[in-house]
C-alpha cells in the first residue's frame, strides 16, 4: 500500500511558476513509477508527466518545455516544477504511483492516487 500526499498548489498569475510536491509512504518508493495527472472542471482527467525508477520521464505534449518532473528517493518525494503557467493549466493536480517500471499515460494504469491539490492560474 502506498499513500500519497500532494502539496504546493495555489493561485498564481499567468506566466508564473509553482512547484508541486508529493510525499509517498512506503519503503519501496524508489521502485515505483510516479505520475502526475490533472482534471479541470467538466473535463476528463489527463496525463501530465511521469518518471520511473531509472528517472526516465514522459510528458504530455502541452507540458513539454514548461513542466519538469523529478524525484528524490531519499525523501520519498516526487516534484512537478511548472513554469510559464497558463490559465488553461487550472485544474486539480493528482499524484499517482504504480509498482511497475513502465511509464504509462493512462489513469487506469496507476492504482495509487493522492487527494489532489488545486492549481489556479489567473489571466
Amino acid at each position: 500500500q502506498v499513500e500519497l500526499v500532494e502539496s504546493g498548489g495555489g493561485l498564481v498569475q499567468a506566466g508564473g511558476s509553482l512547484r508541486l510536491s508529493c510525499a509517498a509512504s512506503g519503503r519501496t518508493f524508489s521502485g515505483y513509477t510516479m505520475g502526475w495527472f490533472r482534471q479541470a472542471p467538466g473535463k476528463e482527467r489527463e496525463f501530465v508527466a511521469a518518471i520511473n525508477l531509472y528517472k526516465s520521464t514522459a510528458y504530455a505534449d502541452s507540458m513539454k518545455g514548461r513542466f519538469t518532473i523529478s524525484r528524490d528517493n531519499a525523501k520519498n518525494t516526487v516534484y512537478l516544477q511548472m513554469n510559464s503557467l497558463k490559465p488553461e493549466d487550472t485544474a486539480v493536480y493528482y499524484c499517482t504511483a504504480r509498482s511497475s517500471v513502465g511509464v504509462r499515460t493512462v489513469p487506469n494504469e496507476y492504482p495509487y492516487w493522492g487527494q489532489g491539490t488545486q492549481v489556479t492560474v489567473s489571466s
